[in-house]
């Protein structure tokens, strides 16, 4: 009870004092101008971080129960709330706000804020000083789009209080409950359209925050040692992933890492064609999954965190390579080649060095869980012996059919039926010769045959999976996305191979400027049915299709369409235009 009492009554107070700030920014002039380097379109009004920190302090020091090993934390907070409120009045250089983070990082740990990952108090504090240094700037760097540093800052609070009321820790539940109560009340301004910006002294006041009471969680009380790792840096991983993005491309094209840009993970989404919002509420929810993720590894037995954390860190990777090859810049301002993805993707389509390395995860993974399978999720004495002693040989001997049969030689992003039979073939020839090799060295001394059987057919779907990726990836994406402001409705005339070649064409490349709304076909037998998920309507069907769309146009898929319904067509007052494809 004390918990809700704190966090709605913060939430009331920050409503409030967001509103008064916004008042107050206007009739200073501090409102922030629109930039080339700057995602937002009209000026807007800066102080929303002065709400948060002033309804957090009220609600912690009238409703929060004291908390002494929290104190650090807040006095460094505090520190750089101030310091990021001078650099939004006037411009500080980004080294002196730097020094500004590593005294409060420093004085915070030198008060006995550690991450305690190893058994040296000196690499610990190092890395801790590391930690809240990263977690300040990610938050920083991730307010770049309305709505995104504060929606994904009050996830982040809602699974630390989780994680504390797990823990048996009320009152920092409280603590962070109080600050998540204070981000959502100026989370109603700031999402999109957004009236208020939080600044530097919001976005560095909640990444120090945030990174400070993550460290506050009791990791003695959880059932397995990989929490210690993985608790806080997954409820942050958002932040952090795009963070490791944006410096490591920036650091290699030649951008300085402090200057604004629209190279972020948000941006690179509505590159693809997701309107804003979309685009926020896409990252709302990785932010939200992967804080699932962190109270389950709090929950589940080491083993399934062992297959659990590589299967989530290889959808971040292939989500990560997919949105580098995101053309983010005019022309004139990438710099093809330099960057850390164009890099990776360059040696997953080139060099097939990122292939090999990812499968060589896939058939460890596969083989892992097909011991887990077989063995109800626990993996100890002989079989651990078993599989340790086996997992080389299925290694070699996979990898070696995966390479001769020719699994390197296509392309993902027009991976098809051919390509898929390719993998099946290799993965199940590859696994026999294994499982033959396996037995014939070990006998019944070896891994139980339901275990190969298993393997075979997880490492089948994991490596489909890894190759279908980009395409159900931008088919997602493409399914959300919103249509160009110069983009037209266009009916497709026949529903057969050509229409489903054009409307692929079509969803593939926006430089079309057309946005399909359907087929129609004179073949009765397929009315109602679906095309890359558009439906098919009868001819007659076109004049509503007209009226409810704004359909000016239909594009002819076939040569084959006599002179007579092309006049049926033109005389409903639409312009014909038709696919057109040549070989000379």
């Amino acid at each position: 009870m004390a918990l809700i009492i704190a966090s709605l009554s913060t939430l009331l107070l920050a409503v409030c004092l967001t509103l008064i700030a916004r008042a107050v920014a206007h009739r200073a002039g501090m409102v922030a101008a629109p930039r080339p380097d700057r995602w937002h379109q009209k000026p807007t009004a800066m102080l929303g971080g002065v709400a948060i920190f002033l309804a957090f302090a009220a609600g912690y020091l009238l409703l929060a129960p004291r908390l002494p090993g929290a104190y650090p934390i807040l006095a460094a907070s505090a520190l750089l709330f101030a310091t990021g409120l001078v650099d939004d009045i006037k411009r500080i250089k980004p080294y002196t706000k730097l020094i500004a983070q590593l005294i409060a990082a420093g004085g915070a740990v030198y008060f006995g804020l550690r991450l305690p990952w190893t058994s040296y108090e000196a690499v610990n504090s190092f890395i801790t000083i590391f930690w809240l240094v990263g977690i300040t700037n990610a938050i920083n760097l991730l307010d770049n789009m309305d709505g995104l540093a504060g929606g994904v800052s009050l996830i982040s609070c809602v699974f630390l209080a989780i994680t504390f009321l797990i823990n048996g820790q009320t009152s920092e539940a409280i603590l962070i409950a109080t600050l998540g109560g204070a981000v959502l009340g100026f989370l109603i301004f700031n999402f999109h359209p957004a009236s208020i910006f939080m600044g530097d002294c919001g976005s560095m006041f909640l990444g120090f925050m945030l990174g400070g009471t993550a460290l506050l969680s009791q990791y003695g009380r959880s059932r397995n040692l990989l929490s210690i790792l993985l608790t806080p840096v997954l409820i942050l991983m958002l932040p952090i992933l795009d963070t490791c993005i944006v410096t490591v491309t920036r650091k290699l094209s030649g951008r300085p890492i402090s200057q604004g840009g629209r190279d972020h993970t948000s941006h690179r989404l509505v590159a693809l064609g997701l309107d804003e919002r979309r685009a926020v509420l896409l990252l709302y929810l990785l932010a939200a999954i992967s804080g699932a993720l962190a109270l389950l590894v709090r929950l589940l037995q080491t083993e399934l965190v062992l297959l659990l954390i590589p299967g989530f860190a290889l959808l971040m990777l292939f989500i990560g390579l997919y949105l580098g090859k995101v053309r983010v810049y005019e022309e004139g301002q990438q710099i093809e080649g330099n960057t850390i993805i164009s890099v990776l993707a360059d040696l997953s389509y080139k060099r097939r060095i990122f292939e090999v390395l990812l499968d060589v995860v896939l058939v460890v993974l596969a083989y892992y869980s097909a011991y887990l399978l077989r063995f109800d999720g626990a993996l100890v004495g002989e079989q651990l012996a078993i599989f340790a002693r086996t997992l080389p040989l299925i290694i070699i001997i996979q990898m070696f059919f995966l390479a001769v049969r020719g699994i390197y030689r296509g392309l993902w992003r027009y991976v098809g039926i051919d390509d898929l039979i390719v993998i099946a073939r290799s993965v199940l020839i590859g696994a026999t010769a294994s499982a033959v090799v396996v037995l014939a060295i070990y006998g019944f001394r070896g891994p139980s045959r339901a275990v190969l059987i298993l393997n075979a057919l997880l490492l089948l779907v994991f490596v489909g999976a890894s190759r279908l990726s980009f395409r159900l990836l931008r088919v997602l994406l493409v399914r959300q996305s919103k249509a160009r402001a110069d983009a037209r409705p266009i009916v497709i005339y026949g529903a057969g191979d050509g229409g489903e070649l054009l409307i692929r064409e079509i969803l593939n490349n926006p430089d079309h400027r057309y946005v399909p709304v359907g087929f129609i076909d004179d073949d009765a037998r397929k009315t109602g049915k679906l095309i890359h998920g558009f439906r098919i309507f009868d001819t007659c069907e076109l004049p509503d299709l007209m009226r409810k769309h704004g359909v000016s146009e239909v594009v002819i898929s076939s040569l084959k369409v006599p002179e007579s319904r092309l006049d049926y067509l033109r005389s409903m007052g639409v312009c014909l235009k038709r696919m057109n494809i040549r070989i000379e």
